[in-house]
């Protein structure tokens, strides 16, 4: 199940998946949206048993440059809306007392990023959240964990070329998208009794 704002960019990555997929348009600044693509997602596959929150905007720049609707816009997707998230898969998956939540996070929110802070806070922020959370689900048989990498080729640092991306990955100063969901894999696929809290991925000579 694929849920993301733009109806183009899901099919298109539909059109990618060897097995059985639907996409659904949702925010997830909206909480009933969010909700419904839960039920969707039962309602097409059965119970939901493995959600990643991947929804997020970057803002780099000195503070008092930053706009503030642009500030508050990206704290109601990278922090609200995952909360969003988060509440409406737990929801799913507590009357199952199973399942795996995985939340996108960002070296950025272990360590405050002077060119970034708006963004930072926004990260920081989520790592208190799901911490806490994660101690809450204890004794449910829902796991909760962050994956947090550092320098990702996406368009969030704005669209690159492949050459520059491939010149990047060969100076080992960043990582492909496919390198994050390698490890996301290997969080959901330990035991039951084995929890990754956090996970953070980093290109090999990325000094922060």
């Amino acid at each position: 199940m694929l849920t993301a704002r733009s109806v183009g960019r899901l099919q298109s990555v539909m059109a990618e998946l060897p097995g059985p997929s639907r996409a659904v348009t949702a925010d997830v600044t909206d909480p009933d949206a969010i909700s419904s693509v839960m039920e969707a997602a039962a309602k097409e596959f059965g119970p939901v048993d493995i959600v990643v929150a991947n929804a997020g905007v970057y803002m780099a720049n000195k503070f008092w440059l930053n706009n503030p609707a642009d500030i508050e816009s990206l704290i109601s997707t990278n922090v609200t809306g995952v909360m969003h998230t988060v509440h409406a898969a737990i929801t799913a998956m507590l009357p199952h007392s199973v399942g795996d939540i995985i939340v996108t996070n960002s070296v950025s929110g272990y360590q405050s990023i002077h060119w970034e802070p708006v963004y930072s806070a926004s990260k920081h922020a989520l790592r208190a959240f799901v911490e806490g959370v994660r101690r809450q689900l204890v004794g449910t048989g829902i796991r909760l964990g962050t994956i947090a990498p550092g320098v990702v080729h996406t368009e969030l640092w704005s669209a690159v070329d492949q050459t520059t991306i491939d010149d990047q990955i060969g100076k080992t100063t960043g990582i492909r998208p496919e390198d994050v969901a390698e490890a996301i894999v290997f969080m959901l696929t330990r035991p039951r009794h084995v929890t990754i809290r956090d996970l953070v991925v980093l290109p090999s000579d990325q000094a922060i």
